[in-house]
């Protein structure tokens, strides 16, 4: 039985009448076994899938996507399933951040161009969820976010080792001597025993986190493991909701607000995220239409403690994490630097959702007088190495080097820093500053995740476990250490970061938000007269389209073309 609207659905645009038209989009979807009635005037979902077999992280997707078919029947709706472009991490290549902007122009255009009334967004590996996020805001239908889950945790020699934050560590005791090879090669087969996402506060993970502090999530989403029967009842429960989501006219226009977005700022720097956070959120926010930058990611997380004690920051995983109560508990925490009153897509507002929530380990979520980093948000640094802003973590760096001033040490591209590391005769010491340069939006293209620059072997060797790394790169939400990120304007664009040279002298300050190259102005003007741009990696197609249109990263990083919110009209008829 058709569930009574207050409105004409958008399907019914398609699906509806006796005409022509309406006769060919519903004799079609008849080849499938579909009887007459589905086409009675019932919601439409649409369930957005990014499975795929390359995407490891998402390939368990068909099992999850079948609960919430159930789901959206149950409620009364008719699911209908599609796929878009998969952004997997792991394999794809140059970097999966190339694609992210593809992947949202995918998903937006399916969903405006089908019969569909309210979608489910089913994310998992790092930049399928913005990018599902990104594509559904520019067209503003009723959505809801399901993740597929961490991984289970990794398994070594006795002990627990997390996605990305152990392959960093171990690679460099490989490299100082202080693993055998052999070792490393076995940690291999423990690390990944599931199927899902990385189970470290990798950028899977604060991603998810994020769909969920924004409210668009169902409670506890974020942490349920991949393989736990919790997902598989949170699928099905996604489904029953975006059927009432559809009947409320609830869009994500309703529940992305300023206040919403503010809120995930602060959670990020309370459960230790991922920098990759800034520019996804940026990017989300501008195809919403809501007025975000980079300057908020500073104000709004100043202050905020760390209290989740995982890796990278801390010492558990994500599996720990569910256990002890998840974001919810987190959010209850910190729930006094929160806008409590934002509206959800459970329908509540966001202070009902987390009521219930408890602390059941407070050594994984702490108590904020036993927090591991007092103000653990993304701090932003500007000077003449970064006019228009950097970041850095700050849970994740090391305190001696938040306060700086150094040799730069230059690396002209990833090439370069690979050819040259490890070379003996390389004039490096601890007190230096690694300089990458040309690996940002335009430059790489996509801003690979080199930013955490693994450190030379002869210091490793010595027992130097730090240094401070400044690039237009980002890194792996699992990685570590005191690493400057995101440099805008980039190399590849004249910033003043293509023309820091070997030996400059380089001036770090955290707590003032300072990044200065100690370089005379008017050397500065030299050196820019004399800089030419680098060459394109790759010429035509999609990659040349990306470079020619692709922001800088304190604007997210998006293509200029897409930011704003194109709605949801129906399209014109295709016969």
């Amino acid at each position: 039985m058709a569930r009574k609207l207050p409105r004409p659905l958008r399907s019914q645009a398609w699906f509806g009448g006796d005409t022509k038209d309406g006769f060919i989009h519903r004799s079609w979807m008849k080849n499938g076994g579909l009887p007459d009635d589905a086409f009675d005037g019932r919601p439409v979902i649409g369930i957005c899938n990014t499975f795929s077999e390359f995407t490891p992280c998402n390939a368990h997707f068909r099992g999850l996507a079948e609960q919430i078919k159930l789901g959206v029947l149950e409620a009364g709706g008719l699911p209908l399933e599609f796929p878009v472009f998969s952004c997997g991490e792991s394999n794809l290549r140059p970097t999966a951040m190339l694609f992210r902007n593809l992947a949202s122009m995918d998903v937006e255009e399916a969903i405006r161009g089908n019969p569909m009334d309210g979608v489910v967004l089913m994310a998992g590996c790092d930049k399928t969820t913005p990018s599902l996020l990104m594509g559904a805001a520019s067209c503003d239908l009723p959505s809801i976010v399901i993740s597929g889950g961490p991984m289970l945790n990794g398994k070594f020699r006795g002990a627990d080792i997390g996605s990305g934050t152990d392959v960093w560590k171990f690679s460099e005791d490989v490299r100082a001597g202080r693993m055998p090879r052999e070792h490393f090669m076995a940690a291999e087969n423990g690390m990944s025993r599931s199927p899902g996402h990385c189970m470290t506060m990798g950028t899977a993970s604060t991603m998810a986190s994020m769909a969920e502090s924004l409210g668009l999530t169902l409670p506890g989403n974020a942490a349920y493991p991949a393989v736990d029967a919790h997902r598989a009842r949170l699928a099905r429960l996604t489904g029953r909701r975006i059927v009432g989501m559809v009947a409320e006219d609830l869009r994500l226009s309703k529940v992305l607000t300023r206040r919403a977005f503010l809120n995930a700022i602060r959670m990020n720097g309370a459960i230790g995220g991922s920098t990759n956070a800034v520019v996804h959120l940026l990017a989300i926010a501008g195809r919403i239409g809501v007025d975000l930058t980079l300057d908020d990611w500073d104000s709004a997380g100043r202050g905020v403690p760390t209290i989740v004690n995982l890796m990278p920051s801390g010492r558990y995983l994500m599996e720990d994490f569910c256990y002890a109560g998840g974001i919810p508990a987190v959010m209850k925490e910190v729930s006094d630097l929160l806008d409590l009153d934002v509206p959800t897509v459970t329908g509540a507002t966001l202070g009902d959702n987390i009521r219930p929530a408890e602390n059941f380990d407070p050594d994984v979520i702490r108590p904020r007088d036993r927090a591991l980093v007092r103000d653990g948000g993304i701090a932003v640094l500007r000077g003449n190495l970064a006019a228009s802003g950097a970041i850095l973590k700050p849970s994740a760096a090391s305190p001696e080097l938040m306060r700086h001033r150094g040799r730069a040490v230059v690396f002209e591209s990833i090439e370069h820093y690979k050819a040259t590391v490890d070379d003996p005769a390389l004039d490096i010491d601890e007190t230096c500053v690694m300089v990458l340069k040309n690996c940002g939006p335009k430059g790489y293209p996509g801003m690979a995740e080199v930013g955490n620059m693994a450190l030379p072997k002869k210091l490793l060797e010595r027992g130097v476990r730090d240094m401070v790394r400044i690039s237009d790169a980002r890194m792996s939400g699992t990685a570590y250490g005191t690493v400057v990120l995101h440099c805008a304007p980039e190399a590849a664009v004249g910033g003043t970061l293509a023309l820091v040279r070997t030996g400059d002298i380089i001036d770090l300050d955290v707590d003032a938000r300072r990044l200065h190259l100690d370089v005379p102005e008017d050397e500065l003007a030299r050196r820019a007269a004399a800089w030419t741009p680098p060459e394109p990696a790759v010429r035509g197609g999609y990659q040349s389209l990306y470079v020619e249109r692709v922001m800088q990263a304190d604007r997210g990083a998006d293509l200029d073309f897409l930011v704003g919110c194109r709605g949801h009209a129906v399209p014109r008829e295709s016969h």
